[in-house]
Parts: C-alpha cells; structure tokens; sequence
C-alpha cells in the first residue's frame, strides 16, 4: 500500500481520512448535478465527465445529433458557476476577428483600443465548430491551447477558469470543414451524446410540460463562484497517483503505438490527459487518490479521438472504442 496513504488510515473507525478537502468538491459536485438535473433527464455521465474536465482544466468536444441537449448542457453548467459565459455560433463566413476582437481607431482618444471578442470569457460554448473555416478554427485552437491571444503584437491572457466547449454533429458534413487530428488532439475529452431511452424521454416530456413558459436554464441557480473552482483545480493536482499507476497508464498509450488495428497511436500529450483527468475524477468521487477505475473512467474519452484506424479496420466499420478496449484488456492492472 501507498505509505502517503497508509498515513492516513485511522485505525478507530478503520476508515480513510482525505488529507485534501475533496469532500467539500463532492458535496459541490453533487449540487451542481441536482441543479442540471432538474432540467436535464440522464446523461450523468455526460454531465460527470464536464466537470472532471473543469477541474482538469481541459477542453472538451460534445458530439451528438441535432436535439440531444448538447447545448444545454454547456448553458446550465455555465449558470451553475458564477462566472462569464459566452456562446460563439460558428459559421462558414466567420473571421479569426469575430472571435478574438479587433483594434479600433478611438476618435475621441487620438489612440488605438482592443475591443475583445466572445473568446474573452470564463466558460465558452462553441457551437457547431466544424462549420467555420480553418483560419477561424486555427485561431480559437491558438487560443485554447496558449490560454492567451496576441493581436496587433499585444497578448491578452485568458481570465481563469477557462473552459471551451465545443460541438459538432456527426452526420451532417454538407459545408462542415473537418478538424484535422492535431486540432481534435486538443480537446482532452471528445463526449458521444446519444439519444435517451423510451422512459427517459418521456420524462424530458413531462418536465417540459410542467415547466410551461418557463425557460430552462431559469430553473438553474449557481452554487460555485469562479475563485472556488480555481481552487479546487489546485486541489485536483495534489491528487496521489501511485507509481504503479503511472506505469500502467504508459503501458496502456505505447500498446496503441504498436497496434496493427491503429494507423496512429496515441501521444504523450494522451498520457498527460488521462493522468490529469484522473486526478480529478477521484477527487469528484471524494478520494485524494487514484484508482485504476478512475483511469477506465476517463480513458476512453481521451482516447477515442486521439488515435486513427488502419484504412482495413475503417473499411469492416470497426470502432476506436473496440480497439482501446482490447488493449486496456490486455495490460494487467496493478494490485
């Protein structure tokens, strides 16, 4: 057993005692889960892997079909947190500029000012990114990736926490421009939204009955401030991860290098994701360690995207999930 965690074992109650407040995040995990919840029917899972990459301090990737919520989604846990949010609806004819912000020639001043755009923000909804061509793309990916934005030679930082969710549809590529691989790589969650069952839409019918003219997200209070998630992400990297842990999450990405099914395996940029995602999903679940559940947990998610099929795989229809499963099967799991 790990000696940091042995440390903590009382021996009265024979029970664990956290050396981090991650009881305190599992409360809060739970509130903001209660308040989604009275809007949005199931996917806790979708909600559940939002939050672990909040507190990851990553980006995420919702794909779905139009009508599964994957907008709502993002607008509730935006008002669950009191901070900035801003929603960017991507478009063929959209400019780096409507993104970012431009430099204006102030009359009254004699001087230039930067007014910022949308990207300016806490938590950003990116709708439907493919549709926006790659100059568009490239500079809202410069921004994710260096939290920060250099125009006309200036760079403006990103306020903290910043979060950018974006959604594509899977089926309706007419107009799309594709994100390549490099791009795609990051996001490190990309999330799958499927469409409910028989007796959870029938809920989704009777809350929308009950709820009458009432908007969605009026039903939704915040429960978290900006400066409390902030900590909370420092929180999350104090996380313990045993040695065992790390070699097991190495092993797992270098076998996708490896695969004959994989035309592109996952890079270390993979093992870092999965690591701090991990973190953060033990300590949404209210542990200051990591288990290889938490590593199952996030692994497909941060995998899935990241690695490419052989062309003979794609052409038989087989799925990255199938082949990341296979490999995570076939590495022993620490004891």
């Amino acid at each position: 057993m790990n000696e940091e965690l042995t440390n903590n074992y009382n021996e009265e109650n024979g029970m664990f005692e956290s050396r981090l407040k991650v009881q305190e995040l599992n409360h809060l995990a739970f509130r903001i889960r209660n308040e989604i919840g009275k809007v949005i029917v199931g996917q806790e899972r979708v909600l559940d892997l939002l939050l672990t990459a909040l507190l990851a301090n990553g980006h995420v990737l919702i794909e779905g079909v139009p009508g599964v919520a994957k907008t709502l989604i993002a607008k509730l846990l935006a008002k669950t947190i009191n901070t900035g949010f801003s929603r960017i609806q991507f478009t063929p004819d959209l400019m780096p500029s409507d993104v970012l912000g431009t430099t204006i020639f102030n009359n009254a001043s004699s001087a230039f000012e930067f007014k910022s755009g949308p990207i300016f923000s806490n938590l950003i909804l990116i709708d439907e990114v493919n549709r926006a061509p790659a100059k568009t793309q490239s500079a809202l990916f410069e921004v994710m990736e260096e939290r920060q934005a250099t125009i006309d030679g200036v760079t403006h930082p990103m306020a903290n926490p910043f979060l950018v969710i974006a959604t594509q549809n899977p089926v309706e590529h007419e107009g799309t421009y594709r994100l390549p691989e490099a791009q795609l790589d990051r996001f490190i969650f990309k999330i799958k939204i499927d469409y409910p069952d028989v007796e959870e839409e029938v809920s989704i019918l009777q809350n929308s009955c009950a709820r009458g003219t009432a908007k969605e997200t009026d039903e939704v209070q915040p429960v978290v401030s900006a400066e409390e998630i902030i900590e909370f992400q420092e929180l999350t990297r104090q996380v313990i991860v045993d040695q065992q842990l790390l070699h097991y999450i190495a092993t797992i990405v270098e076998r996708t290098r490896k695969n004959s099914a994989l035309y592109l395996g996952a890079s270390p940029r993979a093992s870092l994701a999965i690591l701090n995602t991990a973190k953060a999903y033990a300590a949404l679940e209210g542990r200051d360690f990591v288990t290889p559940e938490d590593i199952h947990e996030v692994i497909y998610p941060v995998l899935c995207h990241r690695v490419i099929l052989s062309p003979e795989k794609e052409m038989e229809g087989i799925r990255p999930e199938s082949i990341i499963r296979q490999i995570v099967d076939s590495v022993e799991i620490p004891r």
